[in-house]
């Protein structure tokens, strides 16, 4: 694929911690582009390059992030 100098997208990445305490990012926008690193600098750095792999590869008709809300339920 022919990479055009100049061009610049921006994507959101939605990050949290797990279980294990690692952190995992996920791209809303791009489905199934998601990593996990033990830093937030590693995190930052795998997601970039798992971004423009997925790029790379094919882009499906992504998703536009809209924003995160917080729901509050009675148990």
């Amino acid at each position: 694929m022919k990479k055009t100098l100049g061009t610049k997208r921006e994507f959101h990445v939605v990050i949290e911690r797990d279980a294990d305490g690692y952190f995992v990012a996920s791209v809303p926008a791009l489905p199934g582009c998601h990593t996990q690193a033990k830093s937030l600098d590693g995190l930052m750095q795998r997601i970039k390059e798992a971004i423009e792999l997925y790029l790379e590869v094919g882009e499906p008709m992504a998703k536009e992030f809209v924003g995160v809300q917080r729901v509050a339920i009675s148990r």
